[in-house]
């Protein structure tokens, strides 16, 4: 059986995506359009992100939000921990390439564990969009982990 085949037996609904919603100050903005426009699929889904992102989003949407620190104080990296726990199944990052970011190796190690653990990141709007409109989130597919890393 293909993963794309899977879906919930008797053909519910599938549970609920643990979405990490992160954003740097000059994409903030960005972010909270997106997720306005986005808030009905977004209220199916647990919600979290980092310090900032977080409240705005929870003040805008009117959604629970769970937050973490502001990431140059540590929630990227307790984000990038969850990712590693197997705890968030989709990022939406919207990273500035454009600023000189002070917690740049964070960000990287982020987006690294991402890649590594075959999480979906969206970096931009684009992607973000095909992303949640995907008949693949609320399908009940489920990405494949590594085994075994190479060490």
């Amino acid at each position: 059986m293909d993963q794309t085949d899977i879906t919930d037996i008797g053909g519910r609904a599938a549970a609920p995506r643990r979405i990490a919603l992160v954003a740097h100050d000059n994409k903030k903005a960005e972010l909270l359009t997106w997720a306005a426009f986005n808030r009905g699929t977004l209220r199916e889904h647990e919600l979290c992100a980092t310090g900032t992102t977080g409240t705005l989003l929870e003040y805008e949407l009117g959604l629970p939000v769970a937050r973490y620190l502001s990431g140059p104080l540590g929630g990227d990296q307790q984000i990038g921990a969850q990712i590693a726990e197997g705890a968030i199944d989709l990022l939406v990052f919207f990273w500035d390439p454009l600023e000189p970011q002070p917690h740049d190796p964070d960000v990287k190690a982020l987006l690294r564990i991402a890649a590594v653990l075959n999480v979906p990141v969206a970096c931009n709007l684009a992607t973000a969009d095909y992303l949640v409109s995907s008949p693949l989130l609320a399908n009940g597919y489920v990405g494949q982990r590594p085994h075994r890393l190479a060490g």
